[in-house]
């Protein structure tokens, strides 16, 4: 089986690696396109670094755009010249939609993986979906529910992180393996994976963990970068703004150290899922390019931004979107778990609940969807 795939970012490429092991367990695999390191290890030919994708915002993509089309050009003569049996779209809605459609009219089958949000905004994407896509593959079973509703073929898969993570997690094991004391309250500080997450949140992540060091001296801090380059933008702004914090760098080790923490400063996006799947309090914060926001403020439509909340339809856990993240109001919310922690109790119950809903063995149900999709072609 011959499979075109392109993953937008580094969540993209777990999920990308994982869809590719399922497929390779029933069929002979040839895997060619865009996938970061996971993907690579399981045989994807990349023709580009995936960061190249890991564009965020509205107007920020504008400055990569040449760069961008000149991609996707060239994925189009490559897959037009040598046929997959699919083409697998996974996320990066704005790249791989428009390659999808391009590559549909040439006759090839396309799936894409992972719902854009058009339950949020920008609805008449729906249309575009349908004309460029045979099959999306939904992570949630509300979004499978909105394409039923707009009569285009989708199948709810579940997520394979709520595979991949135990319904029961050990915090003291996580210390240990982590070489943490057991006897110390962590808060987990996770300023996210893309350069501009970084710069947006970085400096207001830093100014938090201290301030909840000064109210509370007996904390400590941990973190986990996704790469070398995360981790020494965020040490340098630690330095910066807070040198004497106490605060332990990982890298790669993002699991280890949500499961070690007692409660969990987050940026929004996938890391709030992986933080609910892990039972852990948290709070969640966001803030991009003003003239973004000013921008997307009028657009999205929705009660809540972060993962558990949307699952939850209430917010289960605070959120604080823009000039709302600020130190003093994310300092709180983080004591506030710290001090009570029958609140962080009360969520492990709901956040299970969810995780149950979610744990479809997914990797298994797209792959199966992907080849019936093949036969029926």
């Amino acid at each position: 089986m011959n499979i075109g795939i392109v993953a937008g970012e580094l969540s993209g490429n777990l999920l990308g690696a994982g869809l590719i092991h399922a497929l390779r367990e029933q069929s002979t695999l040839t895997v060619a396109g865009i996938g970061g390191p996971d993907m690579i290890r399981e045989g994807c030919d990349s023709f580009f670094d995936i960061e190249r994708l890991a564009v965020m915002g509205l107007i920020e993509p504008l400055g990569r755009l040449p760069e961008l089309i000149k991609m996707r050009r060239h994925l189009y003569r490559y897959f037009t010249q040598h046929k997959p049996d699919v083409f697998i779209g996974i996320d990066a809605p704005d790249f791989n939609l428009g390659l999808e459609l391009k590559l549909r009219k040439a006759g090839i089958p396309t799936v894409h993986y992972v719902s854009p949000s058009v339950w949020a905004w920008r609805k008449k994407r729906i249309h575009k979906i349908a004309k460029a896509t045979d099959l999306v593959l939904t992570l949630f079973p509300f979004e499978a529910a909105f394409y039923e509703q707009h009569h285009v073929p989708a199948c709810f898969v579940g997520h394979p992180l709520a595979d991949l993570i135990p319904l029961h997690i050990d915090q003291l094991a996580a210390k240990s393996r982590l070489q943490l004391d057991s006897s110390v309250d962590y808060i987990a500080i996770l300023p996210g994976s893309r350069r501009n997450e970084v710069r947006f949140l970085g400096e207001t992540f830093v100014k938090t963990a201290l301030r909840c060091w000064q109210e509370n001296p007996k904390l400590q801090f941990i973190t986990s970068a996704a790469n070398s380059e995360r981790n020494e933008e965020f040490q340098a702004l630690c330095q910066q703004f807070a040198p004497g914090l106490p605060m332990n760098f990982f890298e790669g080790r993002s699991h280890d150290v949500m499961a070690a923490a007692s409660a969990v400063l987050v940026t929004s996006g996938t890391a709030t899922l992986e933080t609910m799947l892990f039972k852990r309090p948290m709070v969640i914060a966001y803030r991009m390019a003003n003239l973004t926001y000013q921008i997307a403020r009028h657009l999205v439509k929705l009660p809540h931004i972060g993962l558990p909340n949307l699952l939850a339809n209430k917010r289960l856990v605070p959120e604080f979107v823009q000039d709302e993240a600020q130190p003093e109001k994310l300092a709180a919310a983080l004591l506030d778990y710290i001090d009570h922690p029958e609140k962080a109790n009360a969520l492990q119950e709901t956040f299970t609940d969810i995780h149950q809903q979610l744990r479809c063995d997914a990797n298994r149900v797209a792959a199966n969807a992907i080849i019936q999709l093949i036969k029926n072609k």
